[in-house]
């Protein structure tokens, strides 16, 4: 788990995917949409994919991937990031972490 932390610490919002998620490519455009430029690793990419995906089942991210944190925080997966957005909350947390300075919503 300290290679996750030490990774998320790194910026405002991190993505923990694999290459061929379509919902983890979903929720990487959704953020990016915003202006966001959150740092994505995709663990089936990585020499230490596997160990980080232990990691994240560990800290209950069922399944795997997408594993979104905004903050240092743990959001979840697909379904929570897209009820945020849907009730307009994921903007917020973006500007809160300075992850985005504004938001026109335009």
């Amino acid at each position: 788990m300290d290679i996750v932390q030490r990774l998320v610490a790194e910026k405002p919002v991190v993505i923990f995917s694999k290459s061929t998620c379509c919902m983890s490519h979903s929720i990487r455009s959704l953020i990016c949409s915003f202006g966001a430029n959150p740092a994505v690793y995709e663990i089936d990419k990585i020499p230490n994919g596997q160990q980080i995906e232990r990691a994240l089942l560990q800290l209950g991210c069922r399944p795997s991937v997408p594993a979104v944190f905004i903050g240092q925080e743990l959001i979840g997966g697909a379904d929570e990031v897209m009820t945020l957005q849907v009730k307009s909350k994921l903007v917020p947390l973006l500007i809160r972490a300075k992850a985005i300075w504004l938001w026109n919503g335009n």
